[in-house]
C-alpha cells in the first residue's frame, strides 16, 4: 500500500451521512480528511415540539427529582437552553447522560462531570450505572416519543419516571436522486446509520427503485441493535463500528483497507 493510500485511506470511496443535517459536519469532515467524499442525506428531521406547555411545567418542578436524564444530544441543545432561560439548574440534580457525545454537549454548556456510561453508549449500559440505577426521583429529558426500555426499567425498580419531551423527529421530505445518480455512476460505497429510525428512514425515502441498491451497499452502524435492524431489512454487509463518529471512521477504514489488501 502506498504512501498516499495510508494517509488517504477511504480515497475515491462515496460514503452516505445520513446524520441530521445539524450534526452531519462532524463525520463528514472526518471522511473528507481521509480522502472519501461525505453524501450528506439527512435521513432524521429534529423540529421543535408544537406545545413546550407540558416541558415548562417539569423544568418549573426540577427540585422535585435527585437525577436528570439527557437521553441524546439532541436532548441536551434543545433543553439546556430552555431550561436555563426561565431558571437555573438546582444545585442538587444530578445529571447523566448516554454517550460521549452527550458528555460534550453538555461540555459545550459549560456543565461538567455528567453521569455517563464507558464503553458502551446505550440505555442498558447507563441503567447499569450505580447512581443511575439507585435514583428514586428521575426526569428524562428526549423527543417525542422516544425509547421506553430506559424509563420503564427505572419504574420497576421502584423509581417515580417522568418524561421532558423537548423535541419532535420527523422523516424530511428529500429528493433520493442523488443517491441513484451516485449508485449509478458506481460512486455510492457506503452508508452510515446511526440510529434504527433513521435506518427505516432512509429505506422509505430512497424508494422502491433504491431499496435494492440500499440492500446491496455495505452499512455501518455504531450500534447493534441498528445492526440488527439493518440485517432485518436484508442489507447485505452490515457492520458494526465504535460508537460515535471515531468509530464510525474508524469502522470504514478497517473495512476498505482489509478490501484494498485482498
Amino acid at each position: 500500500m502506498s504512501e498516499a493510500t495510508n494517509s488517504k485511506p477511504l480515497a475515491g470511496k462515496g460514503i452516505v451521512v445520513t446524520r441530521p443535517a445539524h450534526q452531519a459536519q462532524a463525520l463528514a469532515r472526518l471522511i473528507e480528511e481521509s480522502g472519501g467524499s461525505a453524501i450528506l442525506f439527512p435521513a432524521i428531521e429534529i423540529r421543535d415540539v408544537e406545545d413546550l406547555g407540558p416541558f415548562m411545567q417539569i423544568v418549573d418542578r426540577l427540585e422535585e427529582f435527585d437525577l436528570a436524564i439527557f437521553i441524546s444530544p439532541n436532548a441536551i441543545e434543545r433543553a439546556v437552553g430552555l431550561i436555563r432561560s426561565r431558571r437555573p439548574l438546582p444545585p442538587g440534580l444530578r445529571l447523566a447522560t448516554i454517550g460521549g457525545g452527550g458528555v460534550r454537549a453538555l461540555a459545550a454548556h459549560g456543565i461538567t462531570g455528567a453521569i455517563a456510561p464507558q464503553g458502551r453508549y446505550d440505555s442498558e449500559a447507563l441503567l447499569e450505572v450505580p447512581e443511575v440505577a439507585g435514583a428514586q426521583r428521575v426526569v428524562i429529558f428526549r423527543g417525542e416519543g422516544g425509547r421506553e426500555l430506559l424509563g420503564e426499567t427505572l419504574k420497576a425498580r421502584g423509581a417515580r419516571v417522568e418524561y421532558a419531551e423537548c423535541y419532535r423527529r420527523r422523516r424530511p421530505e428529500l429528493d433520493p436522486a442523488p443517491l441513484r445518480d451516485a449508485w449509478a455512476r458506481q460512486a455510492l460505497h457506503a452508508v452510515t446509520v446511526t440510529s434504527s429510525e433513521g435506518l427505516r428512514n432512509l429505506f422509505e425515502m430512497v424508494g422502491a427503485a433504491g431499496r435494492e441498491r440500499l440492500q446491496q451497499t455495505p452499512l455501518f452502524a455504531p450500534h447493534p441493535r441498528i445492526a440488527e435492524a439493518a440485517r432485518a431489512l436484508a442489507v447485505r454487509t452490515v457492520v458494526v463500528t465504535g460508537p460515535g463518529d471515531a468509530g464510525l471512521l474508524a469502522g470504514l477504514i478497517a473495512y476498505f483497507g482489509a478490501a484494498a489488501s485482498r
